[in-house]
């Protein structure tokens, strides 16, 4: 395996990783639909406290997802959609795979069924 594609492995681990909480999956959901925000706007709207928002984020922001950007005395957060749209990328390959196995297993149950007809009982 190439670097490139070794680095690019371990980054759709770390957004996979990322995105296996639900918290965080939320999270995600509501910088998508506000834009940015601080930490405490988003504890505002969800059952954590601000620290364990501050948590997720840090996690988030290790896998690629967001960005903090300090303005003032606070930090707001935004969608960074490079690390998802590479795990799209990543995830819409294997299906092309997967796709391309289950139709060759169909071809080969399809001809051995034909086989079977032609050849009659015996």
């Amino acid at each position: 395996m190439t670097e490139e594609r070794t680095g690019a492995a371990e980054a759709v681990s770390y957004v996979l990783g990322a995105l296996a909480d639900p918290t965080r999956r939320q999270l995600l959901d509501l910088l998508a639909a506000r834009g940015e925000a601080t930490a405490t706007i988003l504890a505002e709207r969800l059952p954590v406290s601000r620290q364990a928002v501050v948590k997720h984020l840090a996690v988030l922001d290790a896998a690629g997802l967001v960005s903090g950007t300090r303005v003032g005395r606070e930090v707001r957060y935004a969608v960074r959609p490079a690390a998802l749209d590479a795990t799209a990328r990543w995830m819409a390959s294997l299906a092309a795979d997967w796709d391309t196995r289950l139709a060759h297993i169909k071809r080969v149950a399809e001809a051995a069924e034909r086989d079977a007809r032609t050849a009659g009982p015996e």
